[in-house]
């Protein structure tokens, strides 16, 4: 099955998501970005659906209180989105994929099977992920959301250390404070291992070949092998900063960039 894909987006797109999101609608997948506003300039096959339909804006204020504007603080967005993901896959609606992931090949996937990649030694990754309404995963984060502190209760001993000693000195009591991916890649691995799912788990060639290393992707380099690859579906890229650049000649960037173009 090619399924639907969808993602969640706060903010306005830049140039490199907006490539990719070209590239996940140019290669068949009906793409559709969630939002608390309209997006302007998506591209042609691209749809725009209400986030506060899935996930309202407030559940955000769960994680940490928000900046006196009204804004959301540091990384509200990345854990808004890790749950915002999770409440997609309870209601059946597709494959996620964030918004900077570039796609060179369709995604085929069974829809009674998890769907996701390690990113790297004994980490899934969770930029690319499905999973069946009725998965363990899936109901689990639907249960953490029903409590009031957000506190699974798959936490590695290392976090639950950090956070007991952090409440201890009198820190915060939100688990979300302790770590920013702490409900992200972290809490996927370990319900995918607690429900006997890792042996889902594509290679991290599949969608994470240069995650770690963006220079691969934005600087001037010989990518023929990335692009001739067949074991790569995707690469998730890490801007750091430089999404809103225009592409250097002769990087992988602006052969992206090239081939899907704006029509």
């Amino acid at each position: 099955m090619r399924p639907d894909v969808v993602t969640f987006w706060h903010g306005p797109l830049d140039g490199l998501r907006l490539t990719c999101l070209r590239s996940q609608a140019a290669l068949g997948h009906k793409v559709t970005v969630y939002s608390f506003g309209p997006l302007a300039g998506l591209p042609d096959g691209v749809g725009n659906a209400e986030a506060e339909a899935v996930l309202p804006h407030a559940f955000a204020e769960r994680l940490r209180p928000p900046e006196p504007d009204g804004s959301w603080r540091d990384w509200t967005i990345l854990q808004f989105s890790d749950f915002f993901r999770m409440r997609l896959m309870a209601q059946g609606a597709g494959l996620w994929l964030d918004a900077d992931v570039l796609l060179l090949k369709p995604v085929e996937l069974n829809p009674a099977t998890p769907y996701f990649a390690w990113e790297r030694a004994r980490q899934l990754g969770n930029s690319v992920l499905y999973l069946p309404p009725d998965d363990a995963i899936v109901v689990a984060f639907e249960e953490l959301m029903e409590q009031d502190e957000l506190t699974p209760d798959w936490l590695a001993l290392r976090h639950r250390m950090t956070f007991a000693l952090r409440r201890l000195r009198g820190g915060s009591n939100r688990l979300s404070d302790i770590r920013v991916a702490i409900y992200g890649p972290a809490s996927l691995t370990a319900l995918a291992r607690r429900a006997n799912e890792l042996r889902h788990a594509l290679p991290k060639q599949s969608f994470y070949a240069i995650h770690a290393d963006p220079k691969r992707f934005f600087e001037p380099t010989d990518f023929s092998k990335l692009i001739g690859d067949p074991e790569i579906i995707g690469l998730h890229i890490s801007p750091k900063g430089r999404g809103g650049q225009p592409p250097i000649p002769g990087s992988l960037y602006a052969w992206a960039a090239e081939r899907f173009g704006a029509r």
